[in-house]
C-alpha cells in the first residue's frame, strides 16, 4: 500500500503560531469515571478525620455521607 504525502502547504497549516494551543478535545468522564473520583473523594475525606462521614455533621461531611451512602448501594446492586 502506498503511503500517502502529505501536501506542503497543509504541513505548513499545522506549523502555524496560532495553532500552539489547539488540542483534540477530551472525552467526557464515564459513569465509571465518576464513581471513582467520588470514592476517592470519600477515601481521602476518611483519612483525614479518621472516620467515617457522619449524616448530622456539617455540609461537606454531610455530601461525603450521601456519596458513601450512594456508593455502597450501587455496589449491593
Amino acid at each position: 500500500m502506498k503511503r500517502m504525502e502529505w501536501p506542503k502547504e497543509l504541513l505548513a497549516i499545522f506549523d502555524d503560531p496560532l495553532l500552539d494551543g489547539v488540542r483534540p478535545k477530551v472525552a467526557a468522564p464515564t459513569a465509571d469515571d465518576r464513581m471513582t473520583a467520588k470514592l476517592a473523594e470519600v477515601k481521602n475525606w476518611m483519612a483525614r478525620n479518621g472516620r467515617e462521614p457522619q449524616r448530622t455533621g456539617g455540609l461537606k461531611e454531610k455530601m461525603m455521607w450521601a456519596a458513601m451512602t450512594a456508593l455502597r448501594n450501587k455496589n449491593m446492586m
